[in-house]
């Protein structure tokens, strides 16, 4: 068994998800298809959200219906006149959804409000996707994830109860599969022991797909992208990146955590603990390899691996009596920034310095700063960036950083991230 996972751009038009049509029958069976909102949807949700919480009712009604009229454009461009009748009415249950939904929005639950509206653009999208597999005469049943995955009320990012989840998992997707049919569900979403429609944070549709491939114990996981796999550095920020065929779960873990928009951990987490390989390939050409990631690779040898986060603050903290950062005032500082919520990129200290970067939220450097004043002369350096280089090379350092101004350089055995400016 097999689980894909489509993101929006895979089918952000009708042509785009009928050229999807061969991906579908080439896989093997049975599959789990992982679906998110179609292209731009999710935003245009965001939107309606901010209007009905502002108390901008009419205003999100109207913004619902806009959307509620692409969805059916796009179902009848894509369906035949049965299918779209049909689809058209298994949509019309979700429009309906959506409009008590933002009647109930209010500005003091807004992450409860965000949650139940924006969770409409999984379902709308794999509604008609199922049409579209059906009509082509593909054995394909439609599942709404929220009577699957079950969480905790927290929302916009919440807990997944594996246990409950799992078991319905079985019960529900792993009997259809059984029968040998194949499914199409949502990435992104859940609910609550109360029925209450959840989302899963960033990147919730891959980790959609990586639960659903522990649970059923699938073969494989592929997540379909506009690339032909994982690049060694972002395309928009670096010349002549390279294809990486292959790469552990360790370093994909180790490159997200430096801030690579590659694939977030908690996906990769239940895939590497049942030992499940995931691959990355180009919807626009099934052909092409792509990447796969798994606990072990044939080849060692990696290509430098670069991610350049932008917009960083360099804190400088220094004790006011000149005492050492020691145990106490380590204790002190890591407490801080726990407190306050504050991602530190990289840390280094020295007798009677410390020095953290972070990223650049307004709120949270003017938080800190006032925190750490307190007892620390607090120093700041603004509009810096931090560059990583996994497996880098003397070579490639130089090339990236000449022309720059260097804060601070941190390396170890296999990695080197340096500030610069």
């Amino acid at each position: 068994m097999q689980v894909y996972k489509f993101g929006g751009a895979s089918i952000a038009t009708p042509e785009r998800m009928q050229a999807l049509l061969p991906v579908v029958t080439d896989a093997t069976q049975p599959l789990v298809m992982v679906v998110s909102a179609l292209g731009k949807t999710t935003n245009a949700l965001e939107s309606i959200v901010a209007a009905a919480c502002k108390g901008k009712k009419e205003q999100a009604h109207e913004l619902s219906h806009i959307l509620e009229h692409e969805h059916l454009d796009y179902a009848k461009a894509l369906l035949q006149d049965a299918y779209y009748q049909e689809a058209a009415k298994a949509l019309n249950v979700f429009f309906t959804e959506l409009q008590w939904a933002i009647d109930d929005a209010s500005a003091d639950k807004y992450d409860y409000s965000y949650d139940q509206i924006v969770c409409m653009g999984e379902l709308l999208s794999t509604r008609i996707f199922a049409f579209y597999l059906q009509e082509q005469g593909l054995n394909f049943e439609w599942i709404d994830v929220r009577d699957v995955i079950r969480t905790d009320d927290t929302y916009r990012d919440a807990r997944v109860d594996w246990e409950y989840s799992e078991a319905r998992a079985n019960e529900v997707i792993g009997s259809l599969l059984n029968q040998g049919k194949n499914v199409v569900t949502q990435g992104f979403i859940g609910a609550t022991a109360d029925n209450a429609s959840v989302t899963l944070g960033r990147e919730g549709s891959d980790y959609t797909a990586a639960m659903l491939a522990a649970m059923l114990k699938a073969e494989g996981v592929t997540i379909w992208k506009d690339v032909e796999g994982l690049q060694n550095a972002d395309p928009k920020l670096f010349p002549n990146t390279v294809k990486v065929e292959a790469i552990t779960y360790h370093e994909v873990i180790e490159m997200a955590y430096y801030g690579a928009q590659v694939i977030h951990p908690k996906t990769i987490k239940p895939l590497q603990n049942n030992n499940i390989p995931l691959y990355v390939k180009c919807f626009l050409n099934k052909e092409q390899k792509g990447t796969v990631i798994r606990n072990e690779v044939n080849s060692i040898f990696y290509p430098p691996l670069i991610v350049l986060k932008k917009d960083q603050v360099l804190f400088q903290i220094t004790t006011k009596d000149f005492s050492f950062i020691s145990e106490d005032n380590l204790a002190n500082l890591y407490s801080i920034f726990h407190n306050l919520k504050v991602k530190v990129n990289l840390i280094q200290n020295a007798a009677i310095s410390f020095v953290a970067c972070i990223d650049n939220k307004e709120e949270k450097v003017k938080a800190l700063a006032e925190a750490l004043s307190k007892d620390y002369n607090v120093f700041q350096n603004e509009d810096v960036s931090l560059l990583t280089i996994r497996h880098y090379t003397p070579e490639i350092l130089f090339d990236l950083t000449k022309n720059r101004y260097t804060l601070l350089e941190q390396k170890t055995r296999h990695t080197v991230q340096v500030v610069i400016k």
